[in-house]
This record gives structure tokens, C-alpha cells and sequence, in this order.
């Protein structure tokens, strides 16, 4: 049985492809795939999803490894072997809020994606605030009213900027990371360490 991968659609994709592609593996089945979100190739079964569904199927054994970034490995602690970091996927938290905020007296509303990671990081400022779980484009809750602040992945931190708002606070860094299910590891342990070690090696050349 080949190995089988799930990688994280979207922001990781490319960069990933073009890590695998130096590594010398084949990726232009993965690069022609057009809309198929399952492909093979002479090596590997890979798939594509979402980063939280990535851990998922990872977790479950339906993916033997998987490529994910850092902040869905944090926010959502899934039972997974988290192998080691990749060279690709640099991002970090920050907490941003409208231009020249004033906060408010009362207590704060934060809006995120990252509930844990926002929970976590103002209990260790000593702060209780009421935090507002969105699951995509964060900036809106500020500009139209929802919260105070968000807590939010930024890049580049363009989108932010075009959104007319401003990063307070920087934490937490992150990459792209390899991870594995723990069973896979002892079962397929023959086809997946020598892959393993490949993607260690690439890593450790970037």
C-alpha cells in the first residue's frame, strides 16, 4: 500500500508543491489536478482539505501523514505525532483592532477563529474578555461593530492593512508542520520513515 497524505489546501498548497517538487518527487499530477481534491501518483494516495480536517483524517488513520500549519496544531491539540516544522507556511498571531481604537471601559469582545489561542492569551495578560468565534474573514467584526479587537493568522499583514486596521500585538510563530498517526508509524514503518527523513532532509537544507 502506497503512503497516504493529506496536505492543507489553500495558503499551504503551493508552497508545499514547490518543497515536494525540490525534493525530487512528481508533482504534476498534483499541479494539473484541476478541481479533483484526490490524487495518485506513482509514490503516494494524497488528498486535499481543510487544516483542521486535515488533523481529523490524520488522527483517524484515513491519512498516514500529513502537512498542516502550526496554529491548527495549537488551537485545536489533535492526537496526532507532531514530527517536526517545514520550511514554508512563516505566519504568526497578532491582535489588531480599527486605526486609533479607543478600548472601552467594559469588558472586551474579541473576535477569532482561534478561540483557544485568544482564550489562552489574554488569561496569561491577567484579562477576561468575551471572545466571538467566527470561522472566516475575522476583519468584518471590528469594522461593522461585532467586537473590539480580533485575534487573527496574519502573512503579510496586507489584508489587515486594506481593512483599515492595525496589529496591536504580535505572538506566537508558526510553519507549516509534518505530522503523522501514531499507529501508521508502527504499521507502515518501512514505506513512511524513509519519507519521513526525505522531508527532514529538505527541511533542514531551506
Amino acid at each position: 500500500m502506497k503512503p497516504v497524505i493529506a496536505l492543507t489546501k489553500g495558503r499551504l498548497e503551493k508552497q508545499f508543491l514547490q518543497f515536494f517538487e525540490n525534493l525530487g518527487f512528481d508533482v504534476a499530477p498534483l499541479k494539473e489536478k484541476g478541481r479533483k481534491l484526490q490524487i495518485e501518483t506513482e509514490e503516494f494516495e494524497i488528498f486535499f482539505a481543510k487544516g483542521v480536517d486535515v488533523t481529523t483524517y490524520v488522527e483517524n488513520g484515513i491519512a498516514d501523514i500529513g502537512v498542516v500549519g502550526g496554529d491548527i496544531l495549537i488551537e485545536h491539540q489533535p492526537d496526532v505525532y507532531n514530527l517536526f516544522p517545514l520550511p514554508f507556511g512563516h505566519c504568526r498571531m497578532a491582535l489588531a483592532t480599527k486605526k486609533n481604537y479607543q478600548w472601552p471601559d467594559q469588558k472586551k469582545r474579541i473576535a477569532s477563529t482561534f478561540t483557544n489561542i485568544t482564550k489562552k492569551y489574554f488569561k496569561e495578560k491577567g484579562e477576561s474578555v468575551d471572545i466571538i468565534r467566527l470561522e472566516g474573514s475575522v476583519e468584518l467584526a471590528p469594522i461593522l461593530g461585532l467586537a473590539d479587537a480580533i485575534v487573527d493568522i496574519v502573512e503579510t499583514g496586507t489584508t489587515l492593512k486594506e481593512n483599515g486596521l492595525v496589529i496591536q500585538d504580535e505572538f506566537l510563530s508558526f510553519s507549516a508542520r509534518l505530522i503523522a498517526n501514531r499507529s501508521s508509524l508502527k504499521i507502515k514503518r518501512n514505506q513512511l520513515v524513509p519519507v519521513i527523513e526525505r522531508f527532514k532532509e529538505g527541511a533542514k537544507q531551506r
